[in-house]
């Protein structure tokens, strides 16, 4: 395989639980650590197929590929940040498990058969697209991080039409769209089943939320899993983050 060619800015950064190398641009894009949490909060299948929305450079999917045989696809709307998952793909040699598309996800149905996808991951733009505050954001950060293209409504609808019955769909938010999320999943006929709260540290408020819901699902049966908390008062990473990172420690 020829080497892989980075363009100006760009680095390669590793998650070194998994292995997997990832493509990144700090001007551009880079993932942080509501990606590294969300592939590895749900229940992974070890087949069949699972699907990556707003996918970004790629890093949800490329590491949850480390945990399942199943096949998987990410969809991102941007053509440079989809270029750079392309050639991460390529990088961690997972052309056979993994491929990319550049769309709008809207469009998913034209990549992947309705009602047969049994995971679907996504890390959504987080802010209402009315809200200002960080508008001075580069291009490809503004249309990650607020909703201008996608919507939670748009998603869920998507989702709805591609899980088969069944099939889950696992998001990472913000604490305070809790119940724009919890209503729409729920108008879509995504029952949640798990969702977990993530703070900064002790003493903190969560600036996190991690939920997966099932297509077709009971409404009984919601999960409230135990708060993760990120950083020690020191600063440090908790021994649950560390091990999500660098991989569990002999004790």
């Amino acid at each position: 395989m020829s080497k892989i060619h980075l363009q100006e800015g760009e680095r390669i950064d590793q998650l070194f639980s998994t292995d997997v190398k990832i493509i990144q641009n700090k001007a551009v894009f880079s993932y942080s650590i509501d990606s590294v949490l969300l592939s590895r909060f749900p229940k992974i299948p070890s087949k069949g197929r699972i699907v990556d929305l707003c996918s970004g450079n790629g890093a949800v999917g490329l590491f949850a590929s480390t945990r399942t045989k199943a096949s998987i696809t990410l969809i991102e709307l941007q053509e440079r940040l989809a270029d750079m998952a392309k050639r991460s793909i390529q990088l961690n040699h997972l052309e056979d498990q993994v491929v990319m598309i550049q769309d709008d996800l809207k469009n998913l149905l034209d990549h992947v058969p309705r009602s047969q996808v049994d995971l679907i991951l996504c890390n959504p733009p987080y802010f209402k697209a009315i809200e200002t505050s960080k508008k001075n954001l580069s291009e490809h950060y503004l249309l990650a991080r607020h909703e201008i293209t996608t919507n939670l409504e748009e998603i869920c609808q998507v989702s709805r039409h591609a899980l088969k019955s069944n099939g889950r769909l696992a998001m990472v938010h913000r604490p305070d769209r809790f119940l724009d999320i919890l209503d729409t999943l729920r108008q879509y006929n995504l029952a949640p089943k798990r969702i977990q709260f993530v703070y900064p540290k002790m003493g903190k408020e969560a600036n996190m939320l991690l939920i997966e819901a099932i297509k077709d699902g009971s409404t009984d049966g919601l999960k409230i899993l135990p708060p993760l908390f990120v950083h020690k008062d020191n600063g440090d990473y908790t021994d649950a983050i560390f091990d999500i990172y660098f991989g569990k420690r002999d004790k």
